[in-house]
């Protein structure tokens, strides 16, 4: 399947081959053309999976038919559980509406920072990111009117029912017009998400996207005990010694993925860090600059661990441990693909072994452990 076979525009295609997206995801070929025919949906699949472009574009297809609404009442609304989401999403909007030919503006808005040009930037917006919380700050400040929305999307909306977002939710729900499309995205289907399925969905197109179990089989699986702040210059010793050229790292968290990033730049080897509080475009420029061999390590976050897809990566290395076994899984998953042998490395620091026992005994597979000379 192509993306010139899901009814999409020839402006958002052009985009989608400058940009160098070259087939859809699962999600995205049935998603795509239901949203275009005006249905609402019900999609389940996990971060990772292209949701978000495979709503993104179908909105930015209506959108180029569609009157806008007047100044500080926008058309389509995208309710998000936090600020990295939000901005992750406004991003996708920004990568699309590229070359559009009518101006179609996409905004943000979050909580955690002034709440005044927030309010100034909404002018002349028909597309809104939002979390709840800050959206109704917005709506009481009269910054903005939910009357003329024709789409409704939530996105990640198992999280924002964890979060506790229910209540601003429901209130969110009555300020919208009864007539609209809605679109619903979650990563699994709870009880809770059934009751927010029932009030808003309207006889809706389910896609559900399952999960693919990762092939272990040609990954390559070794570690190395090694006290934690040790694990900065094992890693730049097994990169050079081993000649590691195309090397995707894994850490915890952003603060950890930059400060690898920048230790590895110090000690010679180029590398990106890519994770949820970059731009997009930051992001897609790390890992077309990774995927073409100008840099040879791209540090990232558990955002991107199931979204980077190349088929001969040789090398994955876990700096840190990723919380779930699934996780750890995902991660080494980007490795040993399309036929191709892959490596993945794991350091462990004393705090980690437990945890380390534990995720090899939900893997069903025991780690190679090394000596190392450091």
């Amino acid at each position: 399947m192509a993306f010139k076979n899901l009814g999409l525009p020839l402006v958002l295609l052009d985009t989608l081959t400058e940009q160098n997206y070259t087939a859809p995801y699962p999600i995205q070929v049935k998603a795509i053309p239901a949203i275009l025919n005006g249905e609402d949906l019900l999609g389940i699949a996990k971060t990772g999976s292209g949701k978000t472009a495979s709503y993104v574009l179908p909105i930015l297809a209506q959108m180029l038919k569609r009157q806008k609404a007047k100044n500080r009442h926008v058309d389509v609304l995208v309710l998000v559980p936090t600020r990295e989401l939000a901005m992750q999403v406004q991003d996708v909007f920004y990568q699309f509406c590229l070359h559009l030919p009518d101006s179609i503006k996409a905004k943000a808005v979050f909580g955690g920072v002034s709440i005044n040009p927030q309010m100034i930037g909404l002018q002349n917006v028909n597309i809104l990111v939002a979390t709840p919380g800050r959206l109704l700050d917005l709506v009481r400040s009269n910054a903005v009117h939910l009357t003329n929305i024709s789409t409704l999307v939530l996105d990640e909306a198992d999280k924002m029912l964890n979060l506790g977002f229910k209540d601003e939710m429901n209130a969110i729900f009555k300020l919208l017009p009864a007539k609209r499309q809605n679109l619903l995205f979650s990563a699994t289907l709870s009880a809770d998400l059934n009751a927010i399925n029932e009030i808003i969905l309207n006889n809706p197109t389910v896609v559900k996207i399952e999960e693919e179990k990762e092939n272990l089989d040609l990954i390559h699986q070794t570690g190395y005990f090694v006290a934690a702040d040790q694990k900065g210059p094992l890693l730049r010793h097994l990169i050079k010694s081993k000649n590691l050229q195309q090397v995707l790292i894994f850490t915890a968290s952003v603060y950890k993925a930059d400060n690898v990033a920048n230790k590895l730049r110090k000690n010679g080897i180029e590398a990106e860090a890519v994770h949820s509080k970059k731009s997009q475009g930051a992001r897609s420029n790390a890992l077309a600059n990774f995927k073409a061999g100008k840099i040879r390590a791209l540090v990232a976050t558990d955002l991107l661990a199931r979204g980077i897809d190349i088929e001969q990566l040789p090398c994955v290395i876990n700096y840190e441990l990723p919380r779930s076994p699934k996780d750890y899984v995902h991660r080494i998953g980007r490795t040993g693909r399309a036929g191709n042998e892959g490596l993945a490395i794991t350091l462990v620091s004393d705090e980690e072994k437990h945890h380390f026992k534990i995720i090899q005994k939900k893997m069903g597979r025991q780690v190679e452990m090394l000596e190392h000379d450091l």
